[in-house]
């Protein structure tokens, strides 16, 4: 084994814009949450309570799109999803539809853990939330005024906005004032500016242990129902005994690539090491589509991948390397 390794991220697809204050804000975030889980690991926590841990972390803190700080549908509400999975047994748990459940991650994990199923939506992940007694919040709790302030544009220019970070000195260059000129488009249709900030994070414990945890809001002025990569295992989060990958980016490409899973594949099929693995899917599995992802394998080697403009990520592992970046 090459010991432990832990890797996160705070979504793929950045504005090249972003103020630097903001910048520094999500690599602080970024440190913080590494921290976090580097203290776990060397507490012998395993892979799997580690990845929940710090994706906690991440909810609870506005700046990135998941838990408070979430991304709006289209009615002005939240609609929160998650997912995480335990390499060994390949043991998962998802949710989508949450509006009161603080914690999303966490209610993934007793979906796992508490329940006989994988995966549960909308109004029976919130009767189980409630049968767990996990913390609950009104919808408010995860509502910003930035977001509200996005989401008004958003409608506006009558499309999905990818970025609802872009600060608002920047719209009328990429923005809404840009949506009709976009050449990006989702499912063939023609969306505003790229940047969604899904959190997520892996971990290999000092066992070879993988796990992988991935949490967000969805997308700004989503249709109400829509499901994104995110919660789907094998799309946006896959572990298994070689590997543990949380993804990043266009959901619906993802999900089409089934992107996390791919990476576990071409290892075992294709013989592959990890960043070779990240760097054949990201080439080859998102036809037009535009993401990223972060892995480790149980070998204790990390890696990171996209083929969007940046990615907030940050990796660290036992033998004292540690990154925090954006850009290439």
């Amino acid at each position: 084994m090459g010991g432990w390794s832990i890797a996160v991220h705070g979504g793929a697809g950045v504005d090249p814009n972003l103020p630097l204050q903001r910048q520094e804000a999500a690599k602080q975030l970024l440190t913080r949450c590494l921290n976090l889980g580097i203290s776990a690991l060397r507490s012998s926590l395993s892979a799997i309570d580690v990845v929940e841990h710090v994706v906690r972390e991440l909810e609870t803190d506005p700046l990135f799109n998941s838990g408070r700080g979430a991304a709006l549908t289209e009615k002005g509400t939240v609609e929160m999803e998650a997912s995480i999975m335990d390499g060994p047994k390949r043991r998962c748990g998802a949710v989508s539809g949450l509006t009161t459940v603080k914690n999303p991650i966490s209610l993934a994990r007793l979906v796992m853990d508490k329940s006989p199923h994988s995966y549960l939506a909308f109004s029976g992940a919130e009767e189980f939330a409630k049968q767990q007694g996990v913390e609950l919040v009104d919808n408010d709790y995860f509502i910003t005024e930035e977001n509200l302030g996005m989401l008004k544009l958003a409608k506006e220019a009558n499309t999905i906005m990818f970025d609802y970070r872009i600060p608002l000195i920047g719209l009328e260059t990429c923005g809404a004032g840009a949506a009709m000129e976009s050449p990006i488009q989702m499912n063939g249709l023609p969306i505003s500016v790229y940047a969604p900030e899904t959190v997520g994070c892996v971990v290999v414990d000092s066992q070879g242990r993988c796990a992988a945890a991935t949490s967000t809001g969805g997308l700004m002025n989503k249709m109400s129902g829509r499901i994104g990569d995110s919660p789907l295992i094998g799309s946006g989060t896959y572990a298994c005994d070689l590997c543990a990958v949380s993804c990043t980016g266009e959901g619906e490409a993802i999900i089409r690539g089934t992107l996390a899973r791919d990476v576990a594949a071409v290892m075992e099929y294709k013989g592959l090491q990890l960043q070779e693995a990240v760097d054949y899917v990201i080439k080859h599995r998102l036809d037009d589509g535009k993401a990223g992802m972060i892995a480790v394998s149980n070998k204790g080697e990390v890696a990171y991948g996209f083929n969007c403009v940046g990615m907030f990520r940050g990796c660290a592992t036992e033998d004292g390397f540690m990154e925090v970046g954006i850009w290439e």
